[in-house]
């Protein structure tokens, strides 16, 4: 239980201590300047945000800090330990160096396979020279380490990953596919425990801890651990989910990629303990670390490319890819991915057809609707004149000059174009 205190103590200090208060109000700084964006752009396209700006930040820092108190005992209790040349400072600056190259190289899995090789490299290279090396990370830890923040994310992903979110469009097969793009980001105060040189008339906290601790390290780094005298450092980490579906919704989308980045997070727990066995079993580790998460990122990727749109407007109907929060057609109980056949007992043949039969009726109307499970449901819907129905429609067709290609554009830019249409 004592762990659970002290880690839990420097988690606080993370959120209260002069400097790491000032690195929070740097973050969440920054973080509400992207979410001023993000809430612009979801008025723009649906009507109202779901959330302000506040709201958003508020949840990345709140979440973030209940995520690290978790991630940070499941680090202390299974014994992720690095020593002073450890190198582990060094883990973020890769990852910023990987960011400017590729934003989506700013995962630990990533950095950590890099920091890795260089340590095993290194020691190698040391050790013929009878001398220590200026880097040598604990491979069981830093594997170790990477596995608990992915596991964490995974948890984040699934409470707020979907908060946030923009409407979207794509052009597949000549038809129009409706979707949502996701990113959102988490800073988390972490806090692990370091090995420090000292003598034995050093200050220390006697910490009362299980028999079995740690958990996963083996016999003689046991040893090392009862000769050193450790502390617990916190420092802050950001984490980061990014995507886009056209064929699942929201919720969806986000427990599939919660789930499959959690389970990647206790895989890679697992394949830590590859360390035990060698040079040979750490290289392995710290190579399969990014080539797994590669692999789960094909793998989200073919999903999506079997499943079928979920948002295309057809013969079916028009689709509905997004209900504004508060508006009179949520009030009525139309649902995302419903789709609207008549109004006013006139057939919708096109999304053209839906706004003008909303704005000849626009305070009163019949609107017939098929949900996703085929079952078709006639609404009444009222609105005021200051008030939109409330519904994002995915059109049949779109002019050329106003696509925005996502796979050659980063999420900023999109925002930024689409801030400057509706300006």
């Amino acid at each position: 239980m004592d762990l659970a205190i002290h880690t839990l103590r420097s988690v606080a200090y993370a959120i209260v201590g002069p400097s790491y208060a000032f690195v929070l109000i740097i973050i969440g700084v920054m973080f509400y300047l992207q979410n001023k964006k993000t809430s612009f752009v979801q008025k723009m396209i649906i009507g109202e945000s779901f959330n302000s700006s506040l709201e958003l930040t508020l949840s990345q820092l709140v979440l973030g800090i209940f995520a690290g108190a978790i991630g940070s005992i499941m680090l202390t209790y299974l014994g992720v330990i690095f020593d002073e040349n450890s190198g582990i400072e060094i883990l973020f600056m890769i990852s910023l160096l990987l960011m400017f190259y590729k934003p989506r190289f700013f995962c630990f899995a990533y950095s950590s396979s890099i920091l890795g090789l260089i340590s095993i490299g290194l020691n190698s290279a040391y050790a013929s020279l009878g001398t220590q090396a200026l880097i040598n990370v604990n491979i069981i830890s830093l594997i170790t380490f990477v596995g608990v923040l992915h596991f964490i994310e995974g948890l984040l992903i699934i409470a707020d990953g979907a908060r946030g979110s923009i409407p979207v469009f794509t052009n597949k097969d000549g038809k129009i596919l409706g979707g949502f793009a996701f990113k959102r980001y988490w800073a988390i105060p972490v806090s692990v425990i370091l090995i420090v040189t000292g003598t034995a008339d050093v200050a220390t906290e006697q910490i009362g801890n299980p028999s079995w601790w740690p958990l996963i390290q083996s016999p003689s780094y046991i040893k090392a651990i009862a000769m050193a005298i450790i502390t617990l450092m916190p420092f802050y980490g950001v984490l980061g989910y990014a995507s886009v579906t056209f064929t699942k919704s929201k919720k969806e989308k986000i427990y599939t990629s919660g789930i499959l980045t959690a389970i990647y997070g206790l895989l890679m727990i697992a394949v830590a303990q590859l360390g035990k066995i060698g040079v040979a079993g750490q290289l392995v580790a710290v190579i399969i670390v990014p080539l797994t998460h590669e692999l789960m990122i094909i793998l989200q990727n073919k999903l999506e490319e079997k499943d079928n749109p979920l948002y295309i407007s057809d013969d079916d109907g028009i689709a509905i890819l997004e209900v504004a929060p508060n508006s009179p057609a949520f009030q009525a109980g139309i649902k995302s991915g419903d789709k609207v056949i008549e109004i006013n007992e006139e057939k919708v043949l096109s999304e053209i057809d839906a706004y003008n039969r909303i704005k000849e009726s626009y305070l009163d109307m019949e609107m017939k609707i098929r949900d996703r499970k085929g079952h078709i449901t006639s609404y009444s819907l009222r609105a005021n004149e200051n008030k939109r129905i409330g519904v994002v429609l995915v059109p049949k067709m779109v002019k050329t000059e106003d696509i925005i290609n996502l796979d050659k554009k980063d999420f900023n830019e999109i925002l930024d174009k689409l801030k400057n249409k509706g300006e």
